[in-house]
């Protein structure tokens, strides 16, 4: 049996007030809103109950944010991409973000299981005065349990129309890539934080951006495996690798916390999941 879910979720700021709508088709729901920071940021989680996706699975998420309001979501396990034996599983989100609204999607790891067949695609239009935070963390397979990735493909994309896009076919047996130092130097976890915007940042902000990173960077563990650059005057990026996903989420949530106080003046107010 193959599982068809799509969630419909829709912020707007009513009364000083993020306020978060959503419809959805299938296991894919949001849970209650949280206001941890006051009324301004609503949090919310992503639940998908059966937690995984095998061949034939898809996951289609369409979110908007309207102007003024500020979303944020997260979820609270990590997706996981099983072995395939009828073809493609599917991941996708599409954010519409308006002028002088914020988005952060925070969700936590995607894994690629051995023999996977997988599409993890994220695609996020920003009006001109829009910005947002977004992560995308994969692990390819389960090293600590001995279940190593060897067999299969995951398709990795994501987007900004017009602005950025990164995409790649990662192949189990793609040594070259997934083994090589020019690919994944048999790291098995690669992650990748973006600060974007509708409008070409400022330069002083961008370089207080890229400076903050790189501090936190000096004090990684994962110094040697990652770095922080701007590819475009509307985007800034820390990408890291990593053999296990722990070291890497710390990164990415030490960036991010640097990031929401440096570029606007918030604190790095951690979602009360990631505390359970």
């Amino acid at each position: 049996m193959t599982w068809l879910a799509s969630l419909q979720l829709d912020y707007t700021l009513e009364s000083n007030r993020s306020v978060a709508r959503y419809l959805h088709n299938g296991p894919l729901r949001i849970l209650q809103s949280l206001y941890p920071e006051g009324d301004v940021v609503c949090h919310n989680v992503l639940v998908h109950p059966p937690s995984g996706l095998v061949g034939g699975d898809t996951l289609d998420m369409q979110v908007t944010v309207g102007s003024g309001a500020h979303g944020l979501v997260t979820t609270p396990g990590a997706t996981r991409f099983y072995r395939s034996e009828a073809g493609l599983a599917t991941q996708q989100v599409h954010a519409r973000v308006e002028s002088g609204a914020r988005l952060e999607w925070l969700p936590l790891e995607a894994i690629a299981y051995n023999q996977c067949d997988a599409l993890n695609r994220a695609v996020f239009d920003l009006a001109a005065g829009a910005e947002m935070m977004a992560w995308d963390i994969t692990a390819f397979g389960l090293p600590a349990a001995n279940l190593p990735y060897v067999k299969g493909t995951f398709r990795q994309h994501l987007e900004i129309p017009g602005v950025w896009l990164e995409r790649g076919t990662l192949n189990a047996n793609d040594t070259r890539l997934m083994d090589s130092p020019l690919g994944l130097a048999g790291q098995r976890c690669m992650a990748t934080l973006v600060f974007a915007a509708g409008s070409a940042i400022r330069a002083e902000r961008s370089e207080r951006a890229l400076a903050v990173a790189r501090e936190a960077l000096e004090a990684s563990p994962l110094r040697l495996t990652a770095g922080a650059t701007s590819p475009h005057p509307q985007v800034i990026v820390l990408r890291t690798l990593s053999p296990v996903t722990e070291p890497a989420i710390q990164l990415l949530r030490q960036v991010w916390a640097a990031w929401r106080r440096e570029m606007w003046g918030l604190p790095g107010a951690v979602p009360r999941l990631w505390n359970l």
